[in-house]
């Protein structure tokens, strides 16, 4: 009976071990710097290993899963407008390599999809302020990255040393994190144990850059989207073969539209 007893505490452990934990986070974001009062909340997610870490919105994950089943009907009876509903300020994903120490930002520009290793180390400063949040016992920190200063509340409670977004390198798990201007805040809302993190099926090529040339690619396309040659909006056009052809009403009004959500979304939370 002990042997048993053993062996199921040994298989248990090996369950245990092969599980993930989801961290839930309410993000909330004030894109339009000239619209203080537009302030953007969604949910995030935070799914983490003892080897590795995920961030990415909770529509990413939606969305893939309702095109997944559209790929698997072959599109019959889908509708379109869903994916409005799913279009995110969270169009991103982070991953945390804890064993090599890389951060690896990806994201889409247009058609194409970009990635970079960040390249800028995260200094803390561990402050003597605590505060109880929720459940957990914190302790505030706080850093200067991407031209913003930064306040973390951590906690040691739980044995990850990561946080949403880029942030991590405190001794606990980053509970709330939000800059000094107000702009951005993340909020831990709920954890769970989860199979395995997330996984996105990149469908195409993924552009592997330095952060410098993503930030140029960013830069040109913000000021001028047209010369990516956006895809025109569901329903515009008609396909032949490869190629779509547009209606060029709607594919100037589609790129007007474009270029007023960009302008409206001028403070990004990286400054610099």
């Amino acid at each position: 009976m002990k042997k048993i007893g053993l062996i199921v505490l040994g298989v248990c452990s090996q369950l245990g071990f092969a599980q993930a934990n989801r961290f839930i986070y309410q993000v909330t974001m004030k894109p339009d710097s000239t619209n203080r009062n537009d302030i953007k909340t969604e949910l995030a997610y935070l799914d983490a290993t003892p080897d590795k870490s995920i961030f990415y919105g909770e529509k990413r994950l939606q969305r893939d899963s309702l095109l997944e089943r559209m790929r698997q009907t072959g599109g019959a009876n889908f509708d379109r407008s869903q994916l409005q509903n799913l279009r995110s300020n969270i169009d991103f994903t982070v991953e945390k390599d804890f064993k090599n120490g890389t951060k690896t930002f990806a994201t889409r520009i247009a058609r194409d999809q970009y990635s970079y290793d960040e390249d800028r180390p995260m200094e803390w400063k561990i402050l003597p302020e605590t505060a109880k949040i929720g459940d957990y016992k914190t302790q505030k920190a706080e850093t200067k990255f991407a031209g913003r200063t930064w306040f973390a509340w951590f906690t040691t409670e739980v044995p990850f040393q990561d946080g949403p977004y880029k942030f991590s390198g405190l001794p606990g798990l980053i509970v709330k994190v939000e800059d000094s201007k107000g702009d951005y805040s993340f909020d831990l809302k709920e954890t769970k144990k989860i199979t395995a993190p997330a996984s996105f099926d990149q469908r195409g090529s993924v552009v592997k850059v330095k952060r410098v040339v993503y930030n140029q690619q960013q830069e040109r396309f913000r000021k001028d989207p047209t010369s990516f040659s956006p895809p025109p909006p569901p329903g515009s056009g008609n396909r032949v073969g490869m190629r779509v052809q547009t209606n060029p009403v709607q594919r100037k009004e589609f790129e007007q539209r474009l270029k007023e959500e960009l302008e409206k979304n001028n403070n990004p939370i990286e400054l610099k």
